[in-house]
């Protein structure tokens, strides 16, 4: 029993020490694969049109690249800002959009994975980059679409730009590009505006602003920045339609009807705010609103706004809708009115009611005319031919007395 019972210990013990010296070399040979993998990157930038191609390489060999996974960290920033991106890639390039920025600050470390255990095995330092585009010389640049077709861009230029500069805009959209209609000028005559109307927007497709600025002085400097929206992005919807007020159960209930827009019309598309007067605005997803009934004040007024929440985030806001008074004196006597008549009136006809149920006042008046009997026939039938008889002896009697005059004559 001894025996049986020291042999599986001894296993087990037997066990543990040779894994535990397999633990002991795979950590030396992992050590000395760091020691021997001395990674750093060298980093270069295209410029593509309106992009940048920042690409980067490593000193790994192939066998290496096919030993590990191999993964990258990219972190970049445009310049004027603070918020840094943060990328993970497996590709050794990212295509990065300058839009109105005239440059950015990148950095790249590359990361080192045992392909069985996903454990990082090496990674590289940071190799920085930093990209200097041409001078940008707008700011706060704003697009909104308004009333389905119509188009309007507007933005604000340097104080250090050149004094012989114009600014010139166009833009792409379903394959076709179009010129600015009408530009907007400031007093010292620059465009800092453009103006469209009657364009047919697809809310699937980007609309890519293409803005342009020349030197007046020397046609060969010419500058072209790009910007890309998503026309339902920068719809500002016209305010909710057919806006209503009723009383329903002591309460006040709003309705309304959302405007037309050139995206999606599906309810859940649109948030609603409800402005009320001394109320907090309220957001709503319904195309209605309710809210008890109280003594008002002596002025107050409703109103709706809308815009496009839950399909496509949008951050424009429309109009307010026209003001509904629907606490003012005229429509709270109105509305007191039609409910101190209604119930009285409801209690008169159920009374009403009851009292010809109980007194048969309906089989009163629904009872039809008896027919004349017979005798009652037979002495208006007499009456009537005494009546005739009688009259033909007036008749006989006034002829008679004619002839007797004439005889006396």
């Amino acid at each position: 029993m001894a025996r049986v019972t020291v042999i599986p210990v001894l296993l087990i013990l037997s066990f543990f020490q040779h894994m535990t010296l397999f633990s002991t070399v795979l950590a030396r040979e992992q050590e000395d694969i760091k020691d021997a993998l001395r990674l750093h990157n060298v980093l270069w930038a295209t410029k593509d049109d309106t992009r940048v191609i920042l690409s980067w390489n490593n000193n790994l060999t192939k066998e290496e690249t096919k030993k590990y996974t191999v993964k990258y960290i990219l972190i970049y920033k445009f310049f004027n800002t603070t918020k840094e991106r943060k990328e993970r890639l497996q590709e050794k390039e990212k295509i990065i959009h300058l839009k109105l920025h005239s440059g950015f600050n990148a950095k790249v470390k590359t990361q080192l994975f045992a392909k069985e255990t996903e454990d990082i095995i090496k990674e590289s330092d940071w190799t920085e980059f930093t990209y200097k585009a041409p001078p940008v010389y707008i700011q706060n640049l704003s697009c909104i679409i308004y009333n389905i077709s119509f188009f309007n861009c507007t933005w604000h230029i340097k104080a250090e730009a050149p004094e012989d500069i114009q600014i010139f805009t166009s833009y792409r959209h379903v394959g076709k590009v179009f010129a600015c209609q009408q530009y907007i000028k400031n007093a010292r005559k620059k465009n800092i505006g453009c103006y469209m109307k009657e364009i047919h927007f697809q809310p699937s497709r980007k609309i890519n602003l293409n803005i342009t600025v020349k030197n007046l002085r020397n046609s060969s400097r010419e500058l072209s920045y790009y910007k890309a929206f998503t026309p339902q992005a920068i719809e500002k919807l016209n305010p909710p339609i057919n806006v209503s007020v009723s009383l329903e159960n002591r309460s006040i209930k709003i309705r309304w009807k959302p405007p037309p827009t050139i995206g999606s019309a599906r309810k859940k598309c649109f948030l609603y705010q409800v402005k009320i007067t001394d109320h907090k605005i309220a957001n709503v997803t319904a195309e209605n609103y309710k809210y008890p009934f109280h003594k008002p004040a002596k002025r107050c007024a409703a109103q709706v706004r809308v815009k496009k929440e839950i399909c496509i985030a949008n951050k424009i806001w429309s109009e307010w809708s026209e003001p509904v008074f629907i606490h003012d004196e005229k429509t709270v006597d109105i509305l007191m009115l039609s409910l101190a008549l209604f119930c009285p009136l409801v209690f008169l006809g159920g009374l009403l009611i009851y009292a010809c149920r109980r007194y048969r006042c309906l089989e009163v008046l629904t009872t039809p005319v008896p027919h004349p009997s017979n005798n009652i026939k037979t002495w208006l039938a007499d009456e009537s031919h005494h009546q005739q008889h009688m009259s033909m002896q007036m008749e006989m009697l006034r002829g008679y007395s004619g002839n007797t005059r004439r005889e006396q004559r």
